[in-house]
């Protein structure tokens, strides 16, 4: 149904904004021959490779995405993203004009002429910017480095060092040489733990089959863990019956050990230096309606002391307002995902930080802190429904852990 609700209310907005797009054109250029083509090529295009989207996926010889297949439904979005900005400003600048014009204030004509000119020169940043997003920038991993400071960590854990990372949607791919120097700058980190925030595959557990010799390559001295995301039970699709759905989940956990990752299902480890110790703790999902709750916290901290250093692993970041900071013991460090930062932003150190999800998610992106506690939102190692990713970079996270 969710895709039946998309689908409507892309096709509204497409519609809308082609219409206005021919039509204001049009009477420019005097709907040349030329214009006419390109138009309705794109027009075309869209139509075909969105459809193309919202069909069984195709896969090539070595059971992963077809190239040509994201790029072209990538190339369909970029054009209508491009024609609905310009069609944004056409409007913003003709209600001007129309204010102008009762006052009697300059030429309607010439204003309208850089309306048109201004549209097209602001429409050609988010054309270049998403063209690049689904050729380069879906695979432009960052190293983001995060130094924290606990009065509580045990001094022989002092320089620790964690690396996150977060929904791989492993069934998005269509790269494994791409993939591939993701995991290659992993281990550059030289991690003592690798954790895994969820979200390993879009719906099916053979997504990440041709991937797992590559994941399994991850290196830390202390192991690797993980936990599952919302899209690791495989609730989007249809199934023909509740074994085969729970035969999928059971082949995903098993995928995940193929990959030398134990998963945690609320439950914790604990990892031992000299007598000291830090525990990870990992719940399954947890998320706000109508995102599944199976997510159990009490349960994975069972036995566990209070005055325990913690790294807790949950995938939907709304569980730490819910759940975990007002929680009776204290979880130093809370590392989540699920956001992807939307995969389209302003990501500016010190400068803006900002995106469409964060009038859904007040705590989306980076580090967050409340209560001596922290939370930290990874963008995510791969990307979901749109085959790109501009300026929310996919992200591979260090934490050093310090002792003050």
């Amino acid at each position: 149904m969710h895709r039946i609700i998309a689908l409507i209310v892309i096709l509204i907005s497409f519609i809308g904004s082609e219409i206005f797009f021919y039509v204001y054109l049009a009477n420019e250029i005097n709907a040349s021959i030329l214009y006419k083509i390109l138009y309705f090529g794109t027009l075309s295009l869209f139509v075909v490779t969105l459809f193309n989207a919202f069909t069984e996926d195709q896969k090539n010889k070595d059971g992963i995405k077809s190239y040509t297949k994201n790029f072209l439904f990538g190339l369909a979005f970029t054009i209508f993203v491009t024609k609905l900005t310009f069609v944004i400003i056409a409007l913003l600048g003709e209600t001007v004009s129309g204010l102008l014009y009762l006052l009697d204030i300059g030429n309607p004509i010439q204003r309208r002429t850089w309306i048109k000119v201004l549209g097209l020169l602001v429409a050609a940043f988010p054309f270049v910017s998403f063209l690049y997003g689904i050729t380069k920038g879906k695979y432009n991993y960052k190293v983001i480095k995060v130094p924290l400071y606990f009065s509580d960590l045990p001094k022989e854990f002092d320089g620790y060092k964690v690396v996150q990372i977060s929904d791989i949607h492993s069934g998005s791919f269509d790269s494994k040489e791409q993939v591939k120097k993701g995991i290659d700058l992993i281990n550059q980190q030289d991690a003592d733990l690798v954790l895994f925030t969820g979200d390993l595959v879009n719906n099916f557990a053979n997504e990440i089959e041709p991937f797992i010799p590559l994941f399994k390559q991850i290196k830390a001295r202390d192991g690797k863990f993980s936990i599952t995301g919302n899209h690791d039970y495989a609730d989007y699709v249809r199934w023909n019956s509740i074994e085969d759905k729970q035969k999928n989940f059971q082949q995903l956990v098993a995928n995940h050990g193929k990959m030398d990752f134990k998963i945690l299902m609320n439950e914790h480890v604990k990892i031992k230096r000299n007598l000291s110790e830090i525990a990870v703790v990992g719940i399954e999902n947890w998320g706000l309606p109508p995102f599944p709750q199976f997510g159990d916290l009490n349960k994975a901290i069972e036995n566990l002391a209070a005055n325990s250093f913690k790294l807790l692993l949950s995938h939907d970041p709304s569980h730490w307002d819910a759940q975990v900071v007002d929680h009776d013991m204290n979880f130093n460090l809370t590392m989540s995902g699920h956001t992807h930062g939307m995969q389209v932003g302003f990501d500016i150190k010190k400068i803006i930080k900002w995106s469409p999800v964060k009038y859904k998610y007040p705590k989306w992106a980076g580090l967050y802190e409340s209560n001596q506690q922290y939370l930290y939102v990874n963008k995510g190692f791969g990307f979901l429904g749109f085959p790109g990713r501009v300026g929310m970079w996919p992200e591979i996270t260090v934490f050093e852990l310090k002792h003050k």
